[in-house]
């Protein structure tokens, strides 16, 4: 079984965004890691080279391939941010349509800046996901 390469790293976020954002970019992800950090509760931390993460969870498909990953996060990227939220979960589609220009593909919204989006709608997609993730995975 191939070993997981997205995990949690020893790297600063506060580094990693220095070396990546600034002006407006900078100011978003700011607001990302404030909106994400309170629905978690959690810290901001490193997950692989990219991914600024919150919590975690461990999965087990039916494959039997496993792993941890974070529970909510995302990534900075050049053209866009990449949302991480679980894909499919119970209301997912009516939230999207009132959450303003994106784009979305499985595990993944795309969003350009923030302010074309309603952080209300981003944050009960992030609630819902956590909460599908905790009862789908839920330590047995």
């Amino acid at each position: 079984m191939a070993e997981t390469k997205t995990k949690v790293t020893q790297q600063s976020v506060e580094d990693f965004l220095d070396k990546v954002t600034e002006g407006k970019k900078r100011e978003d992800s700011e607001t990302l890691i404030k909106l994400m950090k309170k629905i978690t509760g959690k810290p901001a931390k490193m997950w692989g080279a990219s991914i600024i993460g919150f919590d975690k969870y461990h999965y087990k498909y039916e494959s039997g391939h496993e792993g941890e990953i974070c529970l909510a996060g995302f990534s900075p990227r050049k053209q866009n941010f990449s949302l991480y939220v679980m894909a499919g979960i119970p209301g997912q589609d009516d939230l999207l349509k009132k959450l303003g220009k994106h784009k979305a593909a499985k595990g993944c919204i795309y969003v350009k800046k923030l302010e074309d989006i309603d952080l209300g709608v981003l944050e009960s997609l992030i609630r819902r996901s956590i909460d599908y993730i905790k009862k789908k995975y839920a330590e047995k």
